[in-house]
Formats: structure tokens, C-alpha cells, sequence
């Protein structure tokens, strides 16, 4: 198997986009993404694209052909990868596997969703569907809802207080409003975020990632070809993937991802590191209590002690594992199809020592974490500068 990099990197804003459309914010990205690898006029092999649900949020399906034909790539082979709210770190694991697998040399990688066209109660309709539409969202079980339940178990097995959750909210506005891609570029306090409405109980607004409109590119290559391009390879070291049951009442916990705790193993035995290597981690924070689960399944707290080390501090910048330093799904947004490619943005940027204003000092080893509905997929990449 060859050793697969990331040669360039780029995104839109996220954010709600009025004034682009789904293609022209795909092009955009990718544009960006072949800029700053310095590949202009060199061959790309293949494509691949994450997108959850364009079919129902812009009326488009085929979005293989219409990114192929929009970016300029015909005739090359452009495929759409869809796992709900993992489709962009999905699209990212073929990538890496058709390079690895030396099927392609050149490929490059896109995430995107546009989701402020329609309106709030529909898109949530439409996001349910990344659970069990019948014996969850048929029964009137919204997302907020599904994580709702676990937050509460949570908080029953370990203590975990709403004060706590917020503290995550509170955190990841701060890392957003050092990014100037992030949707949401406005620190918060503690007192805002319990104070804000309640969605389903306990999690509140401000526990809630919002609905965003954004892309994500990355370009890949053998690593051996890699010192050639324009910047700094950034080597992808260990790409896992598991899987669980769709539906909460089929899992053996709510309080835990299984297909995290596995996905995550695989990935640490892969890239021959444990927990502690990690210098920082783009987690999916789709609600508060998903970090908490989060930074517990993978290995960097002790199984009920995420709460309390997020309060503490030791999740922030200067913390003993920095966690989502673009300000993750809370903050910087979470276009569904483009957030687990835009965490991989995230973490070259971090690995260049690019990322202005919420640099991770001495970055060499980064992770990044995507989950598909409320856990039926999850993703982990690990990455590693030169």
C-alpha cells in the first residue's frame, strides 16, 4: 500500500450562502484546493464528493456528473460518497484508498451541502432521515432529541451537568472566532448558552450546531510524488471506518459510540500511536454532549470524565489536547456533505502552521473524527507533517 498526502487544501466560508449556489460553491472550494496544491495543468485522476442529501435540500441528484462537469474534469470518473453526516471524511477514505491502492495518483476530494434554501423545520425533516425514519423519526424523534436522550444518560451514569455542555459551546465559539471561515465568529458565555432556548431537554440552542451553507476540497497524492507540488505534504498515516446500529433502542449504550471506540482502535493500530500522540482533533460536536462522548471514545479522557476536563480547560487552545480549533460543527458550521473534508482543511492547516490566530504550538500529529446520523457510521483519520 503507498503512502498517501495531502498536497493542497481549501474551503468556502460556511455560513449561509444566499448569494452562490451548491455548484458554485463546490467549484470555489475545489478551486481553492488546486491553487494551493500548485497542480494547475498536471492530471487529476479521479474525484470523489460528499453530500448527504442534495437530492431533497436543491432538487439535484447526480452530483458525480454535474461536479465533473462544473469543475472541468470530464471525462474523468467523479463519484458521490453518501453517509449522512460523515460524507465528507467517507469521500475522503475512498480518496485515500485509491491512491493508496496505486488505482489513481491524483484525486482530489470534495464535501459540500446547501441547506438555507428551505426552512428550518424541513431541513430538520430532511437531516432525521440520517436516523431510523421508522422507529425514530416517523414517531416524532428529532435529532435534537436522539442526543437529548443520550445527554440525559449521560449525565445519569457520570455526573455530567448542563453547565458542562456549555462550556463546550463557550469553547468552540472561542476557537471560531479566531477562524475566518467559521459561521459564527462571536465569543459566548456560560450564562448565554443556559439561558438560551430549550430545543429538547436539556440540550438548549446553543447546545445545537446550526444549518450552514459551504464546500471543502482537498487534493491527494502518492507521498512520493508529493515534494514536487507547491506546499508542505501532509501525510494521511490512518484511515478507519465502523459501523453500529442506526437506531438508539438497538445499541448496547447511549452514552458511548461504539462505532467511534472501534473505528478509533483501528485507526491507532494503523498509524502505530496511541491518544496521547495526538497534538490536536477536529471532533464531531454536532451537539454539545457529542464532544463530551467524543474526546471520552477516543481515547483522550476517561469514560465520564469529558464534562469535566472540557470545563477545565484542558480541551482549548493551550490545553493538554486542543479540540476543535476552527471552532468545529458549533461554531464554524456544519454544511452536513462538507464538514468531515473541512476538518481535514482544519488539520493541514494546523500541520503547516497556517492555521492564523488558533495556531496549536509544536502541531506534528492531528486527528479528525466524523459521524454519520447519531453514531450508525463514524470515521477517523490521523494525519502527520513532514
Amino acid at each position: 500500500m503507498r503512502r498517501v498526502a495531502i498536497i493542497g487544501a481549501g474551503m468556502t466560508p460556511f455560513g449561509e450562502h444566499w448569494e452562490h449556489g451548491f455548484r458554485d460553491l463546490a467549484v470555489q472550494a475545489g478551486l481553492k484546493a488546486v491553487e494551493d496544491s500548485g497542480i494547475v495543468g498536471e492530471k487529476i485522476d479521479a474525484g470523489y464528493v460528499g453530500t448527504m442529501a442534495s437530492g431533497r435540500l436543491i432538487g439535484q441528484e447526480h452530483i458525480g456528473g454535474l461536479l465533473a462537469d462544473y469543475m472541468g474534469l470530464n471525462p474523468i470518473p467523479v463519484t458521490r460518497v453518501e453517509g449522512a453526516c460523515a460524507s465528507g471524511s467517507l469521500a475522503l477514505r475512498q480518496g485515500f484508498m485509491a491512491v493508496a491502492s496505486g488505482m489513481h495518483d491524483i484525486v482530489v476530494v470534495g464535501g459540500i451541502e446547501k441547506m438555507t434554501d428551505l426552512g428550518v423545520n424541513t431541513v430538520s425533516d430532511i437531516l432525521g432521515g440520517a436516523g431510523d425514519q421508522e422507529w425514530e423519526l416517523f414517531l416524532g424523534a428529532t435529532f435534537p432529541a436522539i442526543y437529548a436522550l443520550m445527554a440525559r444518560r449521560h449525565m445519569e451514569e457520570y455526573g455530567t451537568t448542563e453547565e458542562m455542555m456549555a462550556s463546550v459551546a463557550v469553547k468552540n465559539h472561542k476557537h471560531g472566532s479566531k477562524n475566518k471561515y467559521a459561521q459564527f465568529q462571536n465569543e459566548i458565555t456560560i450564562e448565554t448558552v443556559m439561558k438560551s432556548k430549550v430545543v429538547a431537554d436539556p440540550l438548549k440552542v446553543f447546545d445545537c450546531s446550526p444549518i450552514t451553507d459551504g464546500a471543502a476540497a482537498v487534493i491527494l497524492a502518492p507521498m512520493d510524488m508529493a515534494p514536487s507540488f507547491k506546499k508542505k505534504p501532509i501525510e494521511i498515516i490512518a484511515s478507519a471506518q465502523a459501523s453500529d446500529a442506526i437506531a438508539l433502542h438497538s445499541r448496547a449504550s447511549l452514552s458511548s459510540l461504539r462505532a467511534t471506540q472501534v473505528a478509533a482502535k483501528k485507526a491507532y493500530e494503523m498509524a502505530k500511536l496511541t491518544p496521547k500522540d495526538m497534538d490536536f482533533a477536529e471532533l464531531h460536536d454536532c451537539f454539545t454532549i457529542a464532544e463530551i462522548m467524543g474526546i471520552e471514545d477516543l481515547g483522550f479522557f476517561k469514560k465520564g470524565d469529558g464534562g469535566r476536563a472540557t470545563m477545565e480547560g484542558r480541551t482549548g487552545l493551550s490545553g493538554e489536547i486542543p479540540i476543535n480549533t476552527s471552532g468545529g460543527l458549533k461554531a464554524c458550521g456544519h454544511p452536513v456533505g462538507a464538514t468531515g473534508v473541512k476538518q481535514a482543511v482544519e488539520a493541514v492547516w494546523q500541520l503547516r502552521g497556517e492555521a492564523e490566530g488558533r495556531q496549536v504550538k509544536d502541531a506534528h500529529i492531528g486527528l479528525t473524527h466524523n459521524v454519520g446520523g447519531s453514531g450508525a457510521t463514524a470515521v477517523v483519520h490521523i494525519y502527520r507533517n513532514q
